[in-house]
């Protein structure tokens, strides 16, 4: 469960007509991972199917066009698949591009009348500036031959002296509106030799000018009545034109689901891309598939295809190690860790598969460190109430909570009470330095576990001398553990042993003459690099071993936060004490439960995955019927 699946490069060997049919079968398989890479490129030059896929590709981008105009709906029943010729989807193309100019000519008709009803408002919004108007607005448009006539607003505060101010200037000032602090003015006045002085006192006061906008050319009163008529007539006409969609819609929901099963059986072909290649009528399909599903695939297009194929295999070279895909542990109660392994990336072909690893140690740390029966059981109980929303993370939430329970039980505590139940081995804060001992064992071999991981990975992957010498190899592991055995000695018998030493001593000399040798750089630089990759190395594993300290201060923070809500509810009346002791746990619930999730997955990532998981492999992805559609 640890190693991914073993891998085969497969060439298919077919004729050029039966490359549809090859695509829909290996699709039907989901076994094929595609391999795009340039080559056989000067013995098969061509990529056949170009017209297939500009067809397919205009056909899609108009199904998705018209789905928008239509209710979401389920994946189309599939049936017994058949072989999409080029001409088929020519036509469905075709088609397709004559329903979206259908719903094209209404989704035109329908933004013409909203640009309509937003012109609409515009004057109506303009209309309510000269509502208090009872005359035809049309004779306030426009320059006059004999008068200066302004419309506009000024401020409340300045009117009177706007007032006075005109009629030194020979204008008057006409109020018609009153809103707010805010006066709608008329100023009129003759034209001549004053203008410029009015406009001056205008400015002074504040005034800006209103425009009337020439649609305004009748009274107020029969220009509200106007627009009205015309929003009436846009809502009845957006109202047909909202009718011609849906029945266009229902006119074409059963093609356009026949459209949709065409595309999903000719998107395999499209997706082959330049994993096939053609010169003349031979063509051949590269790629990666599981070497179990081999024999499986070969009788299924001995059963599909009419003409002849060959099919050869072999095992991934050195060199392209890197291309084969891996094909990840499946399994539903594995797939959320999965997905969270998958947030770091993917492990290179023949690497380990930490999703089961992961899954194991997180869980254990988040029961350390929440370890509650009562709490576990509400997580339990909630994850599976919460089931359809939680969806494929239901598992990963499940576990926690069975996690919790187990070591809760350990723990003797229900709620944050330990008297009732009997610790079926040691209440936390009854021996915290037993606790954090356990969890600095539990650091030192979740650190030993991983670099075992790393040294295996690099075995498999040919880098023999890294695998040994680098960080995270045999050496450094060897160091870190002959350190950790002379520290013990000196507490334990007040010397360090003479072997611990001695491997200690080998093992950093190993290390220190592995880098000197690999370090290109001037004398001085090259000592003080050595110096301080290696220093990093040793303080790498003492710092990550510490890490896992906070292991047992959460456990204990746990029992200490229990404590301040029974402390706090002490001091209450008895309605009141119950309602502390609900609250605080599901304070604690929440809020602990939150951070010991992100401080377990920081220890599975930084101390644990950083250390053996480059996270840069491919994943698996065969074709496959459904992808996009």
């Amino acid at each position: 469960m640890l190693r991914p699946l073993a891998m085969k490069h497969v060439v298919l060997q077919v004729l050029s007509d039966d490359l549809p049919q090859v695509s829909l079968t290996l699709a039907e398989l989901e076994v094929f991972h595609p391999d795009c890479r340039e080559c056989n490129e000067a013995l098969f030059p061509n990529i056949p199917g170009e017209r297939y896929r500009e067809y397919y590709v205009e056909a899609i981008g108009r199904l998705e066009k018209i789905r928008v105009h239509l209710p979401p709906a389920p994946p189309p029943e599939m049936g017994k698949p058949r072989v999409i010729s080029e001409q088929e989807l020519g036509e469905l193309d075709a088609w397709l591009g004559e329903v979206w100019a259908r719903y094209s000519a209404f989704e035109e008709e329908l933004r013409r009348l909203a640009e309509q009803e937003r012109l609409v408002d515009d004057l109506g919004q303009a209309l309510d500036n000269f509502a208090n108007l009872n005359i035809d607005l049309s004779l306030l448009q426009g320059e006059k031959q004999f008068l200066d006539l302004q419309l506009g607003v000024v401020p409340r505060t300045n009117l009177g002296r706007l007032t006075e101010a005109a009629q030194l200037a020979d204008h008057m000032v006409f109020t018609y509106l009153l809103s707010g602090g805010s006066a709608h003015i008329i100023v009129v006045g003759p034209r001549g030799e004053r203008e410029n002085e009015i406009r001056s006192i205008l400015d002074s006061a504040g005034f800006q000018p209103l425009e009337i906008p020439p649609e305004l050319h009748a009274e107020p009163q029969q220009l509200r009545e106007e627009l009205q008529q015309r929003r009436q007539r846009i809502a009845e006409q957006r109202q047909q034109a909202r009718n011609g969609i849906e029945r266009l819609s229902e006119e074409i929901r059963a093609p356009l689901e026949r459209a949709r099963r065409t595309l999903l059986l000719a998107e395999p072909f499209v997706r082959l891309e330049t994993a096939a290649r053609s010169s003349g009528q031979l063509a051949i399909v590269s790629g990666w598939m599981p070497k179990r599903e081999i024999a499986a695939v070969e009788q299924r297009l001995e059963q599909e295809l009419p003409n002849p194929f060959i099919l050869s295999a072999r095992d991934p070279r050195r060199d392209e190690l890197r291309d084969v895909p891996t094909v990840m542990l499946r399994s539903r109660l594995l797939a959320p860790f999965a997905n969270l392994v998958k947030q770091y990336g993917v492990p290179r072909y023949r690497e380990v598969d930490p999703t089961l690893l992961f899954a194991l140690t997180f869980v254990l740390m988040f029961g350390m460190m929440f370890g509650d029966i009562g709490h576990g059981g509400t997580i339990l109980v909630v994850a599976w109430l919460a089931r359809r929303k939680l969806r494929s993370f239901t598992p990963f939430v499940m576990s926690g909570g069975l996690a919790a329970m187990l070591f809760g039980a350990l723990y003797g505590s229900i709620f944050g009470y330990e008297e009732y139940v009997h610790p079926l081995w040691i209440a936390p804060l009854t021996d915290p330095i037993l606790m954090l001992k356990l969890a600095f064992a539990w650091g030192i071999g979740f650190l030993v576990l991983v670099t075992l991981v790393s040294i295996y990975n690099r075995l498999v992957m040919g880098e023999y001398l890294a695998a040994v010498f680098e960080s995270n190899g045999l050496a450094s592991i060897t160091l870190y553990l002959a350190l950790l055995c002379a520290v013990n000695d000196l507490y334990t018998t007040g010397e360090c042993g003479w072997i611990s030493l001695m491997v200690s001593s080998l093992s950093l000399g190993a290390i220190l003459i592995y880098r000197w040798r690999t370090t290109k750089a001037p004398l001085g630089e090259r000592a003080l690099v050595v110096f301080i990759e290696t220093f990093e190395t040793i303080t790498g594993y003492v710092s990550n071993s510490l890490s896992f300290l906070r292991v047992t201060a959460f456990s204990l923070n746990h029992v200490a936060l229990a404590i301040a809500v029974f402390t706090l509810a002490e001091t209450m009346a008895p309605a009141g004490h119950l309602i502390t002791v609900i609250v605080g746990n599901l304070f604690i619930l929440v809020l602990e439960g939150a951070i010991v999730t992100i401080q377990a997955l920081r220890l599975e990532y930084f101390e644990g995955f950083s250390r053996f998981f480059s996270g840069d492999g491919r994943e698996f992805r065969p074709l496959r019927l459904g992808q996009s559609v």
